[in-house]
């Protein structure tokens, strides 16, 4: 077996290593670099603080170091970086930019979901600031007491540590709006694609239904033909190739709205235009259909115009497989300018048994007429004849 080849991995910095392993070490690094540089140079300005030694830099350096673990131990973190805060704070050493890293801690802190050890953190370095302030003795630290009034600088420091908290919240804020606004958006993806899944078994179970159904009848009457009047068996065949084939053409032109949005459907989608076709189909199973129009009629949308002509389509269905009789009425009802209404009816008796199929149809049909703002109504009568009947709206928005 040959070694092998496969290229070496492409190199990286040790802080890219780092970071991809979830170790940033980027903002370690510059928080490190300002808070030694700008205490060093804040202590030439403040006299009576204790100078910086190798006590104080080690001080400064271990607050940013520990900021690489931010992301994975918040809460750890914030408390360290407090702890070293404080020691700082309660040695006496200058003000300055010190305080960066532990307020980068509590800003890291609240904005994954840690306010209470955030808050703790600040309260905890506040409190031993004003010990150090005002409960312990003034000579205590290396540093020399005081001189002057000390409240306004107090209060600068109070409104100042405020300040940056309140501007961590408000991230945090901003954080947990764009996180609810983008679940929010897949939940209205997810609901869109069940509903457009949803549509498309409805399609396919009403395509395939009515071809199968028809296709099931011709090719018993094939068989049973096949000897004694094998004209009519050829006939039978012709017919079973092609409402195959329309089937498979809608089957396509179904499937074809999951490529890609920048393709076209092939084919308008099928409306009581394509009624005839029906008619067709069910006199070759030996269904004779009559179609009868109420009223003028007008323009539809394409769902109101789809959805009639599945009703129908699948009403039509029922007939084939579950009644005895030889004969439908399909009704057009236009008279209504808002409202379509469209019945079939059949004279029965059903067929007993089971005649096949999912027993979902009534409930494909219920589910199209609702999706259009339509009722559906379907039930035998009296007479023991079978009707459906739909009320589908057409605004005058649909009919221009």
């Amino acid at each position: 077996m040959s070694p092998s080849t496969e290229p070496p991995a492409p190199w990286h910095p040790p802080w890219v290593r780092a970071a991809k392993a979830g170790y940033p070490l980027g903002l370690a690094a510059v928080a490190a670099a300002v808070q030694v540089v700008g205490s060093t140079f804040a202590a030439h300005n403040q006299h009576g603080r204790a100078p910086l030694d190798a006590v104080g830099y080690l001080l400064l350096l271990l607050g940013p170091a520990l900021l690489v673990l931010r992301v994975r131990r918040p809460v750890a973190v914030v408390a360290c970086t407090s702890a070293v805060t404080a020691g700082y704070l309660a040695a006496g050493y200058p003000y300055g930019p010190a305080f960066l890293s532990w307020l980068i801690a509590c800003c890291v802190a609240i904005g994954t979901g840690h306010r209470r050890a955030a808050w703790a953190g600040v309260a905890g370095v506040y409190l031993v600031h004003l010990l150090v302030t005002f409960v312990l003795p003034a000579g205590w630290q290396r540093a020399a007491p005081p001189s002057g009034s000390i409240w306004p600088g107090e209060l600068v420091l109070s409104a100042w540590l405020l300040l940056v908290m309140a501007g961590g919240e408000l991230v945090r804020f901003r954080h947990e709006r764009i996180a609810a606004h983008r679940a929010y958006r897949q939940q209205l993806e997810e609901r869109r694609a069940n509903e457009e899944r949803l549509k498309m078994a409805r399609e396919l179970h009403d395509i395939l239904a009515h071809s199968l159904s028809l296709i099931n009848v011709q090719a018993g009457a094939a068989l049973a033909l096949f000897d004694r009047r094998p004209e009519e068996a050829r006939s039978a065949l012709v017919t079973i190739k092609s409402t195959s084939k329309e089937a498979l053409g809608e089957v396509r032109q179904v499937l074809a709205t999951l490529r890609g949005p920048g393709e076209a459907p092939r084919g308008p989608a099928p409306g009581l235009d394509r009624l005839d076709e029906l008619t067709e189909q069910a006199d070759r199973v030996g269904l004779d259909t009559e179609v009868y129009e109420h009223g003028e009629r007008r323009g539809l949308s394409a769902t109101v115009d789809l959805t009639a002509f599945r009703i129908v389509q699948e009403a039509l269905t029922n007939v084939v497989r579950h009644s005895a009789a030889r004969e439908a009425v399909v009704v057009l009802d236009w008279t209504d300018p808002a409202v379509l209404v469209v019945r079939v009816e059949d004279p029965g008796p059903a067929v007993p048994g089971d005649a096949g199929g999912s027993g979902s149809g009534l409930v494909g049909m219920r589910e199209r007429a609702a999706a259009s703002g339509g009722t559906i109504t379907a039930g035998p009568l009296p007479d023991g004849s079978f009707r459906v009947r739909a009320e589908l709206p057409t605004p005058k928005a649909e009919s221009d």
